[in-house]
Formats: structure tokens, sequence, C-alpha cells
């Protein structure tokens, strides 16, 4: 477990503990955490951040009433830069959410602005929004992770705590460009401990990263809590500093829960993440 989840940015959290909802627009119930809980143990610092990148999330449970009283429903995607101060946590995100439920919105784009400033203020970032009508993605196709997947592997694993020291010297000298795909990501909730399950795309130009050893690193976030975006950083963080890539960028793309998921991106290098869902999702 992860040595801040005791910290008092944490306590106030509504994440595991009984819950009120609310269904009349109420902007104050977003919380947030803030991005350097985790970025400080691993020497990440606002002006020395070796990444970019963002959390991209998409809502599932939009809902909100039009100026004549008529509900609209929507799939929304919101972008929230990496370089902001806080993460949002995703609790509270779906209870600021089920907010707009019996609200009323001049039109789309009233939803769309008030997305954007409410959750800029909470994150203190850049903070971009947009809703589809159900019509207009309809049929779209299940996406995928270019790249080789590792899961394959016939290997012996017999731990489950996180070890990042499993990606000590796991790069060789051959200098390769390849995407590296695993589905066998799976952290905890850094409040309440619910399994959260994702898969995840490494893209690198550098020193080959064995393949045994890197799905035994992964595996080895099994036990491990932390938040989906900061799990993301620690594979970045890693993989930078033991394997010396000259560009990587990671990009994990999680289950939902609670009408939300959550695919967080970092990079170093020209990369633009895929937006199609994948099948678990």
């Amino acid at each position: 477990m992860s040595n801040y989840n005791n910290h008092q940015a944490l306590q106030g959290l509504t994440l595991g503990q009984p819950t009120e909802y609310h269904d009349s627009y109420q902007p104050a119930l977003l919380q947030a955490v803030p991005r350097s809980l985790n970025r400080e143990p691993l020497g990440l610092y606002p002006d020395n951040l070796p990444f970019c990148g963002a959390d991209i999330w998409t809502l599932y449970e939009l809902s909100w009433l039009n100026s004549k009283g008529l509900p609209q429903v929507a799939v929304g995607e919101v972008s929230l830069s990496a370089d902001s101060v806080n993460l949002i946590e995703s609790k509270s995100f779906k209870l600021y959410l089920n907010s707009f439920n019996q609200t009323s919105f001049s039109d789309w784009d009233d939803v769309r602005h008030t997305l954007e400033r409410d959750l800029s203020a909470c994150a203190e970032g850049e903070v971009s929004a947009n809703l589809f009508r159900l019509q207009d993605i309809e049929g779209q196709p299940i996406g995928h992770f270019d790249g080789h997947c590792i899961d394959e592997q016939d290997i012996v694993i017999d731990s489950y705590e996180f070890n990042a020291d499993y990606l000590r010297d796991a790069a060789d000298g051959d200098v390769v460009e390849e995407q590296l795909v695993s589905h066998l990501l799976k952290s905890n909730c850094l409040i309440t401990n619910q399994p959260d399950w994702g898969s995840v795309q490494i893209s690198y130009r550098g020193p080959r990263i064995q393949r045994e050893a890197l799905l035994r690193y992964l595996v080895s976030f099994r036990h491990h809590n932390e938040f989906h975006e900061q799990c993301v950083e620690r594979i970045f963080s890693d993989i930078l500093r033991f394997c010396q890539p000259e560009t990587l960028s990671v990009y994990a793309r999680y289950t939902r829960r609670g009408g939300l998921d959550i695919n967080p991106w970092r990079t170093n290098a020209d990369f633009a993440p895929g937006r199609a869902r994948l099948v678990r999702q």
C-alpha cells in the first residue's frame, strides 16, 4: 500500500463513505486529490515533469433537463491535463454528474461549458469536454491497442507485491522501436481497496526491454494501492529510470465503475492516444 494513503488530503473524501445522492446541480460535490501526493516520492515536481499527457474520462451516465423539462442523455468525454495541480476523485465526479439529473440547461453547449468550468476549477488545470449524441456513436467498433501482447509467456509467478526492481537490468543493448501491450494490469483503489482492471500499452524507442521482466513488473501491481492516474505515472517513471528509453509513452484504459472509465496517458514523445473503448470497457 502506498505510504501516503493516510495523508490528510485524502481524509475528507466521500470515497468509501455512506453517501447522500443529489439530483440538483452542486459543483461543490467535486473533490480534488493533489497530484503531488504520488509525484514527490517519485522525484516528480511541477517544474521538471518528464512527461505531458492527460486523463481521459468517459461519462456513460450523463443526463439533464432541457429548457422545456425534457430529459436529455449523452455520452461525454473529458480530458484533464496531466499538468493540473489536482486529479479529480472518481466517486465525487459521479456524484457531481448525478446532480445534473434534475437540473435544466439551456442547450448542450451550456452543459459542456459547465463541465469545463467546474472541472477546471477543481483540478486547477486545463480541461476540455465533448458530448456525443447516442445516435452519433452507435455502432462504433471496439478498439484495440496496437502492439505485441506480452501476456502469453510461459513463466511462473509467485509474488504479487509491487516491486520496481523487476525492471533493473531489464533493457539490453539492442535499440528498438516497439509497442508492448498487457491486459493483466490490476491494482487496487487507494481508499476502498476495490480492484481496478486495465489494459496498458507501452510505446518506446531505446534499448530492448525484456518482456518477461516487464510482465513481472506489471503483475506486481496486483496488490498495489493507488489511483489509476498514479499507477500510470509510476509505470512511466520506473521504465524511464531503469530502462532509459529515448522516447516513451504509457497509455492505460481501465474498466468503468459508477458509469465512468479513466484512461490516463503520459508521454515524452509525439503520441496521439486512440479514443475507442477496449473490449472490457
